[in-house]
């Protein structure tokens, strides 16, 4: 490095940290990692508790397509090399977390990412160029970009009075055994608690579930951060009479009695709010986790939302009022909270690599990469059919990542893939587009999915490959959007195909029609000559 200030400096070789700097180090760009642990993923090493993630690993696909195949990976970074697939780690569905902290060491060291380990970001500062970021060894950097990759790995501990008196889901022991015959509350209805409540069926008398929402099943969001079906043993347990039970309601306060018992002052928000006091041996909070902004000065401190969770970010994963600051990994989730994957390896390994374009665009003045296509209605329509059959980054960020086609009043047209639908609207693109009608192809659920009872026969699908009721579908299917001028001027959605295969007559000629129907503005400029520049 020399002695200017660094092009990028990233705080945290997690996996979002180790993505980012792959894409830098592809581009050839001065980066550098600082990394707490004595390796990458430091949060593997201690998280789940239980050793057990509930990302899917899916060696056995049928097809050697890499890109079909990162759809059932949700645990692999993003990369060329042939041996960084997390599939050649673990044979399980569900595999260890100390699998995901040996790939991410052989990652780091096989693409040669250059990282400090066991070096801490203590201090961040806005300097002239950029930002000043002092670190454990006593060295201060000099970057002109920050990207922030730390995670949310500091618990969010809830306003609840006594709250002291509960173990944390951080510190809390792992053998059943310590809970033989033991009355458990458990606050919190994440994986983490209903994680938790699996371990101890076996040896607790008694386990309460608590929190002021009703229970969400990913199966029926379709938001993979709502409680999975392997955390779930304990919703039988408690609907079959076993002496288990979720409640509904708030945590008011937590106290100690005489007798060492924890009394624990509860309102049932289904019963008027009724307040009853309930005893327990041990409570445990496990009510999930936030950002630490406390290393940034108040002038660049991020603006938390969320219940201080999370930074507030702009559409370009930039730290809203923090020109220069950005961040990667599980942070960007407030761009589609509790709704999209933006909080897992399966979607932020996208957003990083949507971020690396962006990064490029806007200080390398490379443009966003694209391709030529006819500009015919039948010919876009195979090319956005044929992506969307085999894309993996749009079937993962549904709904915020999209294919981008402009297309010219001059005829002519480009392709490019995987932009942030947000830029669509407020960012580069908008610009880059100028005169162009902007065609925006996502995979989507439909708006009411999650009110639909998915094993409901009757209500639950559209008919397979039904081009009349597309616009009516549930499950997952290609949308297409027109955007004229800023202004959307028609939607059309490809119908659903149980095997996610839009490749038939029934996809394509209702596509092309749309297509034809809405075809492009009277020429009024040289078209799109800088889109491909």
């Amino acid at each position: 490095m020399g002695a200017g200030p660094l092009d990028y400096l990233i705080i945290g070789a997690g996996p979002a940290g180790l993505q980012v700097a792959h894409q830098l180090e592809a581009s050839g760009r001065e980066y550098l990692v600082l990394e707490s642990g004595n390796g990458p993923g430091t949060f593997f090493t201690r998280y789940p508790r239980h050793r057990q993630l509930i990302s899917i690993n899916k060696p056995h696909t049928g097809t050697s397509d890499r890109e079909l195949n990162l759809r059932m990976d949700w645990n692999s970074l993003l990369s060329d090399h042939p041996d960084l697939l997390f599939t050649q780690y673990s044979r399980r569905y569900f595999p260890s977390a100390d699998d995901m902290v040996r790939y991410l060491g052989d990652y780091a060291r096989e693409l040669g990412l250059r990282v400090d380990y066991e070096t801490s970001a203590t201090a961040v500062s806005p300097a002239a160029e950029g930002f000043e970021v002092a670190d454990s060894r006593g060295r201060t950097h000099l970057a002109r970009r920050l990207i922030v990759a730390t995670g949310v790995g500091h618990p969010y501990i809830p306003a609840i009075d006594g709250i002291e008196l509960a173990e944390q889901y951080a510190e809390v022991p792992v053998d059943p055994d310590d809970f033989t015959d033991q009355r458990v509350l458990i606050i919190g209805k994440g994986n983490s608690a209903l994680e938790t409540a699996d371990n101890l069926l076996e040896t607790a008398a008694v386990i309460h579930v608590a929190g002021p929402s009703s229970m969400r099943l990913a199966w029926r969001t379709h938001y993979v951060g709502h409680l999975r079906a392997v955390n779930n043993n304990f919703l039988d347990s408690y609907q079959l009479k076993s002496q288990n039970a979720i409640l509904d309601g708030t945590v008011q306060s937590i106290s100690r009695d005489a007798d060492g018992m924890l009394t624990v002052r509860f309102a049932f928000s289904r019963a008027n709010e009724v307040v009853k006091e309930l005893r327990y041996h041990r409570v445990i909070a496990c009510t999930g986790f936030r950002f630490d902004p406390q290393i940034f000065a108040p002038d660049c401190r991020p603006t938390l939302v969320h219940n201080d969770r999370l930074p507030k970010l702009t559409s370009a994963y930039e730290v809203d009022g923090v020109p220069g600051m950005y961040v990667a990994g599980t942070l960007t989730q407030q761009l589609d909270f509790k709704h999209g994957t933006n909080g897992f390896i399966h979607g932020f390994r996208y957003g990083a690599r949507a971020l690396s374009k962006i990064l490029e665009m806007r200080y390398h003045q490379v443009p966003w990469p694209s391709v030529p296509v006819a500009a015919t209605a039948q010919e876009i329509a195979v090319a956005v059919l044929a992506r969307v059959n085999r894309t993996s980054a749009l079937w993962q960020q549904f709904g915020v990542l999209g294919d981008v086609v402009l297309r010219g009043p001059d005829g002519s047209a480009r392709y490019l893939d995987e932009v942030p639908v947000g830029l669509v609207h407020d960012g580069e693109l908008a610009a880059l587009a100028g005169p162009a009608d902007i065609l925006v192809i996502t995979l989507e659920y439909g708006p009411d999915h999650d009110k639909v009872d998915p094993f409901d026969v009757s209500v639950a699908r559209v008919a397979q490959d039904d081009a009349e009721r597309a616009f009516d579908a549930s499950y997952l299917h290609p949308v297409v959007r027109l955007y004229r001028a800023g202004t959307l001027v028609a939607t059309h959605h490809v119908a659903e195909n149980l095997e996610n295969e839009w490749d038939k007559a029934v996809h394509r000629d209702p596509l092309v029609a749309f297509l034809t129907a809405h075809a492009t503005a009277p020429d009024t400029s040289a078209g799109l000559s800088a889109a491909g520049r």
